[in-house]
């Protein structure tokens, strides 16, 4: 009968493990939530944040990438913002989400002086943490897809930003399941990420954005 017990108790316990990710996702999504507004609705900021998402070889944007920049672009057209940020991945000479980025949002009209590129966005905590040390940020608009978007509100605002965010999804995404899929275990890591404080981004001199 002990033994029984105990392997009621281990079953039950790893069942829980294995469900925390999924509840722990579920519980961000419902607090951070309430952050998330649409292009039309979203309170004024000196500055949007967009994080990178991969380019092809030619320097073509994704469908992703492309829609959270279409995003920002227009709330820098309507006046919501002042200046964008863009973030992403240049750890290899030929592979660079932000000159992309930047060199996207320039094509759309946004003025250069307007647009800071930060080259060492490799992951999401890494561009929220350099947004506040590099770049001085305290408050921020958002912008990615919903699927992504409590995790980066999460993410900032834990490392102290004030953060708010506009979804871009203007459209359904190949492999929508495995981006859903991927965020449950990414969602998981952001909280250890934020309690450690120990992953350690790119660093360097301010750059504040004035």
């Amino acid at each position: 009968m002990r033994k029984r017990k105990l392997l009621l108790y281990a079953c039950l316990l790893g069942f829980a493990v294995l469900l925390s990710p999924f509840i722990w996702r579920k519980g961000v999504q419902w607090v951070y939530g309430r952050s998330i507004y649409t292009v039309e609705d979203v309170p004024a900021e000196k500055v949007a944040i967009v994080f990178g998402a991969a380019i092809y070889g030619n320097g073509r944007l994704s469908d992703i990438l492309r829609d959270r920049m279409d995003t920002a672009v227009q709330l820098y057209q309507d006046g919501t913002v002042q200046k964008i940020l863009v973030s992403g991945d240049n750890r290899f000479e030929n592979y660079d989400e932000p000159t992309a980025m930047m060199d996207y949002a320039i094509g759309q009209g946004v003025a250069a002086e307007d647009i800071q590129p930060d080259f060492a966005g490799r992951r999401t905590y890494d561009t929220c943490y350099r947004a506040r040390e590099i770049f001085q940020l305290e408050s921020a608009i958002l912008v990615t897809q919903r699927f992504h978007l409590s995790r980066a509100l999460f993410t900032c605002q834990q490392l102290g930003i004030e953060a708010v965010g506009v979804a871009s999804d203007p459209q359904l995404y190949r492999d929508a399941g495995w981006y859903e899929a991927r965020e449950t275990l990414a969602t998981a890591v952001a909280l250890w990420d934020v309690i450690q404080e120990q992953p350690a981004p790119v660093l360097g001199d301010p750059i504040p954005i004035e």
